[in-house]
């Protein structure tokens, strides 16, 4: 993967939890070799883990079950898998993160938490609504995806339009506060967010993990890694007052 996304030579210890299910997938070690390819280590956390989150830098909320339709509102209307645990996994690390301003990188499921945990919903199950494109799982970027200009999801992948996969039938139904649609499939379907205003933010409904043959899609974990490394730098800084560092214990 020797292109514009090679990694800087040096990197101060970086470290990213990746929030997944029980067992850990090939996608998840995909997601955790790239991070380590751009300079970053990666801590799994599983469904009830106890992690503090302040000795993290970055967080990737990773695919996976869908999440239960009660926290938006809304009762189950399809057969689905979910894992509540993780939903309450998830909510923790997501609401510390943010509290604390690190940038967070949802993929798939974790696009769709971050649009729930900002008070948006989810349609259930987009498979029969889907006119223009198709309608089984794709693992291969067979779907288009616009991005929307001026976006950093367009400045990182360096497209205009882009092709994606698709493995999950949720979808984005009413986009929650402080967030903006980024991407958006043939049917309309929204394909990205990314927050508005703060810290950053960024979910995307496909799964990057799997096309990092693609340039573009590297550049989305490329991305994320800087972000998480200014955020780093950040905290490494005096305060005002000739404070210690924030990260003096570690």
């Amino acid at each position: 993967m020797s292109d514009r996304n090679t990694p800087p030579l040096e990197l101060p210890g970086l470290t990213i939890g990746i929030s997944g299910p029980r067992r850990r997938s090939l996608a998840h070690r995909l997601i955790s070799l790239t991070l380590r390819w751009y300079g970053a280590r990666s801590h799994y956390i599983r469904p009830g883990s106890r992690v503090n989150v302040d000795q993290l830098d970055g967080l990737v909320l990773s695919g996976g079950t869908h999440v239960h339709p009660a926290i938006f509102g809304q009762q189950p209307r399809v057969t689905a898998r979910y894992d509540r645990l993780r939903d309450a996994t998830d909510h923790r690390l997501l609401a510390e993160a943010r509290a604390l301003g690190m940038p967070v990188l949802g993929i798939c499921r974790g696009a769709q938490f971050i649009n729930v945990f900002q008070g948006g919903t989810l349609c259930q199950n987009v498979t029969p609504l889907r006119v223009h494109t198709r309608h089984r799982p794709l693992l291969l970027p067979l779907q288009t995806v616009r991005l929307v200009a001026d976006s950093g999801l367009r400045r990182w992948m360096q497209a205009s339009v882009v092709g994606a996969n698709r493995i999950h039938s949720q979808a984005i139904r009413r986009l929650g506060r402080d967030l903006r649609v980024v991407a958006l499939d043939n049917d309309g379907f929204v394909q990205a967010v990314e927050g508005r205003d703060g810290p950053w933010l960024l979910g995307v409904q496909w799964h990057p993990e799997y096309l990092l043959y693609h340039a573009g899609h590297r550049g989305i974990f490329r991305a994320f890694v800087e972000a998480a490394l200014n955020f780093k730098r950040s905290r490494l800084e005096p305060g005002p007052e000739g404070d210690s560092p924030i990260l003096s214990k570690e």
